[in-house]
């Protein structure tokens, strides 16, 4: 059913997803919007982006994608609750790392994570 729909030219309302990494070492960037406008040949996303309004086969992250107005490699497609779940995840990943990136800690705290892991693998 997905597949199907995904097949269609877009509609006002529609709700579309990418991603992005830089490289592979990145964290998966999930940014969503949703279609606000339409011309004859284009979709305009409520974040400004502007999507040929031409399904075509994409392999990135689903079967179909609407590629991105002068940068036809970057592919949108539509939200699908995999792609919302798999944001999440994401999400929790970039915040866990940029906690610790942040955090300082101290000599007492390092015992104590030490510690843990420690207790774990015996």
């Amino acid at each position: 059913m997905q597949l199907f729909y995904a097949m269609n030219d877009l509609k006002i309302g529609d709700k579309l997803y990418n991603v992005e990494q830089n490289g592979f070492n990145d964290f998966a960037r999930y940014s969503f919007s949703e279609v606000a406008r339409l011309t004859e040949t284009l979709a305009v996303l409520k974040n400004g982006v502007r999507l040929i309004n031409r399904p075509k086969q994409s392999y990135i992250m689903e079967d179909v994608g609407y590629s991105v107005s002068r940068n036809k490699g970057s592919h949108w497609h539509i939200v699908s609750l995999n792609a919302i779940r798999n944001a999440q995840i994401e999400n929790e990943k970039i915040k866990i790392h940029d906690w610790f990136a942040s955090k300082q800690f101290s000599l007492k705290e390092k015992q104590q994570v030490y510690k843990l892991f420690n207790t774990k693998e015996v």
